[in-house]
């Protein structure tokens, strides 16, 4: 008998009903990236050639996928990348996976800087590199230096600003938060903007995460400190020595740590704001370091 012909249009079905069963909170969401990942059709594609056959090959990957994916392996690791605003960023294991969040991240860097001609922007905890990498895809002449402790995670970013074509702009050093830049005494004073998503999550609280994050997600890229707010402290008294005078900062916080943080560092910038992420939660604290008039 002849082997059954599995089409995509099969396999979409059988896949999200199988991750479906398996407790996917998002299963045809999944089905339609691991199909994608399988053929090289996009997501609308897939649809579109609903009655292609699949290799041999794509079937083999599939069978692999899928059971990753049902084993609460995220599904950026699966594929092993993930869109991130304009951009296809890679991922690997042991690099944290962006968040829709910081996308929001991206854009209030992006309206910061307005009317500044080649700006220079720093990036701890860069990870991924997504938020250097799109700062530098979307603003032409912008020169991003981002920072990682981890030396995967320095790799990574350098692979991604690389595949966006954006190498030339973005310098990946490996590093504790500004430390990097710190040590170079012609690097004070002359950036535009501080932008990270640090770690926010409060220590106590890193156990109650949800196993598919604190199973395959960095500790280090997750573990805020007492309150969650350790890592952005640092940052900022850092961030002041690198900062010429009315530069920006810009964090991702913990929606309920992000107003508190904001008063906070009230003492130190001006014009502080929270702006609130795609579900309408605080989450980006945005400040202005003090003119010398004022400190």
């Amino acid at each position: 008998m002849a082997e059954r012909v599995w089409t995509v249009r099969d396999a979409l079905d059988w896949i999200v009903g199988y991750l479906a069963s398996k407790g996917d909170e998002h299963p045809r969401r999944s089905a339609e990236w691991l199909l994608s990942a399988a053929t090289g059709l996009s997501r609308v594609e897939v649809y579109a050639y609903h009655d292609r056959p699949l290799s041999a090959e794509e079937r083999g990957y599939l069978r692999s996928a899928v059971a990753r994916r049902a084993a609460g392996e995220p599904l950026q690791l699966v594929t092993g990348e993930m869109p991130f605003r304009h951009l296809v960023i890679r991922v690997r294991p042991g690099v944290f996976i962006p968040r829709p969040e910081t996308e929001v991240l991206v854009d209030a860097a992006i309206r910061a800087l307005r009317g500044v001609e080649e700006p220079v922007v720093a990036e701890p905890c860069t990870g991924s590199g997504c938020v250097a990498v799109s700062i530098a895809h979307e603003i032409p002449g912008a020169r991003v230096w981002a920072t990682d402790v981890s030396e995967i995670a320095v790799e990574t970013a350098r692979q991604n600003a690389l595949y966006a074509k954006v190498s030339d702009r973005v310098q990946v050093l490996h590093g504790d938060l500004l430390e990097p830049l710190l040590d170079q005494p012609t690097q004070r004073g002359v950036f535009d903007a501080v932008v990270s998503n640090p770690p926010y999550v409060p220590r106590g609280q890193l156990a109650g995460l949800p196993p598919e994050v604190i199973d395959h997600e960095p500790r280090a890229a997750l573990d805020g400190g007492e309150d969650g707010c350790d890592v952005a402290r640092r940052i900022v008294e850092q961030a002041l020595e690198l900062l010429k005078p009315g530069g920006t900062i810009a964090l991702e916080l913990a929606e309920d740590r992000a107003s508190a943080f904001a008063e906070e560092v009230s003492a130190v910038l001006r014009e502080v704001a929270v702006v609130k992420d795609l579900s309408g939660r605080d989450r980006i604290v945005v400040g202005k370091k003090q003119e010398a008039s004022e400190r």
